[in-house]
């Protein structure tokens, strides 16, 4: 879909819609590896996993204070690569 034919509103709409629909596709990727982690190494924890998480949101961050893009900009990119 062309973004430059929507008006200023359903622009925001629109890219806050897919935002929202990546965040939860990440989401239901990652409790996908986590569930498939745990089916695989039953000591694995849902703290062992959540830490993880952690360690990934900190790697998130620390690109973004050094690029000065948004996380979602961040995402964007590593989806890129």
């Amino acid at each position: 879909m062309m973004l430059g034919h929507l008006t200023a509103i359903n622009r925001i709409i629109y890219l806050k819609y897919n935002t929202i629909m990546d965040k939860l596709e990440i989401k239901g990727n990652w409790n996908e590896v986590k569930g498939k982690a745990k089916q695989a190494y039953g000591n694995l924890t849902d703290d062992d996993l959540t830490y993880d998480e952690g360690v990934s949101d900190e790697a998130l961050g620390k690109i973004q204070k050094k690029t000065g893009k948004t996380r979602d900009e961040v995402v964007d990119w590593l989806k890129s690569l």
